[in-house]
């Protein structure tokens, strides 16, 4: 697939007009305090990952509306000093797989807490333990169209509140450095953690790879690939609800999150990425932490002959060497 989007000098300023609503904030401060909750864990048991240098556990923690999300918890075995933490959210249509499945920021020295997607795990990987019990709400089958005509019912209100208390969830566990706890995702977890970096203050960094849910209004219009496809096929066969279903993706545009972020942020994006358009991602760099009064350190590395998959180990790479300086300063 040849590029289709906007070439890259036009990306490298790309702001496009703000799709957000007036009640953005006062939405996300009554759904969030709606989960709140001062003991966030359920459940923590060891399990077997049949490895002999990381350790595994099972954890259950609280997320939106109090509602059981399962998580697996790895850090490298042997150590119970206090480590810095990355908390890991997965793409679209998976769960959280098996234990050793990702090892890569264990492997780094990270404890690593890798959230399932509730109501997921049904496309790819290895499966996730999360059902949505409010899955039920108007709307399509797919993730991406579960209870879209409203934004209180919307799947991702619940998937995005749910990360942002993995992140209580990881700091509450033994041997975790609080203040050094990054958000990292790919895809749909890329948006996710986009989301859980304006939401939460006081993040160490965020590490955002072709993100999902940003420049919601602009991808649509570009794509019928994954889950703008679902959208668009929704809207297909309901042809009066366009003005509900933009109204509700408003509340949860990567853009509108990326104003509000404060942390350091590392962008990932292929030029040629017909899943999550490029110049979502370009949006929500350009506006990063423009609202928080002053200017985050970021940056974005760009794949120009790279679809979806983007930079896979080579952006990795990246990854690590950054997020190893940030985690330093902070512990600095």
């Amino acid at each position: 697939m040849p590029a289709f989007d906007l070439p890259l000098d036009q990306l490298e300023r790309h702001r496009p007009p703000l799709d957000e609503p007036a009640d953005f904030d006062t939405f996300w401060r009554a759904t969030l305090a709606g989960a709140d909750h001062p003991e966030p864990l359920l459940d923590v048991r060891p399990v077997d990952n049949g490895l002999s240098l990381v350790d595994s556990w099972d954890v259950t923690f609280r997320g939106f509306a109090q509602d059981p999300v399962r998580a697996w918890y790895t850090r490298p075995a042997h150590t119970d000093e206090p480590l810095p933490a990355v908390v890991e959210f997965a793409g679209y249509g998976r769960g959280r797989g098996l234990p050793h499945s990702r090892l890569t920021w264990a492997n780094a020295g990270y404890a690593h807490l890798l959230m399932d997607n509730r109501g997921q795990g049904d496309q790819y990987g290895d499966g996730g333990a999360t059902p949505d019990p409010h899955a039920a709400a108007p709307g399509g089958p797919g993730p991406a169209v579960r209870g879209l005509p409203d934004p209180h019912t919307y799947h991702y209100r619940r998937l995005i509140t749910d990360a942002v208390r993995a992140v209580a969830a990881l700091r509450a566990l033994p041997a975790v450095d609080a203040r050094r706890v990054a958000a990292v995702g790919n895809s749909q977890g890329g948006g996710v953690a986009l989301a859980v970096a304006g939401l939460v203050p006081d993040l160490a960094a965020t590490l955002v790879t072709a993100p999902l849910l940003c420049g919601i209004r602009r991808a649509l219009d570009l794509t019928d690939a994954g889950p703008y496809g679902e959208i668009a096929a929704y809207l297909a066969v309901h042809r009066g609800a366009e003005t509900a279903a933009r109204r509700t993706l408003s509340y949860v545009e990567g853009i509108s999150f990326a104003r509000r972020a404060r942390c350091p942020a590392h962008f990932g994006v292929g030029l040629r990425d017909t899943v999550c358009p490029p110049s979502g991602a370009y949006a929500a760099y350009h506006r990063y932490g423009e609202l928080t009064g002053h200017d985050p350190d970021r940056e974005i590395h760009a794949y120009p002959f790279n679809g979806h998959e983007g930079g896979e180990a080579s952006h990795v790479r990246r990854q690590l060497a950054w997020l190893r300086r940030v985690v330093d300063a902070v512990a600095a």
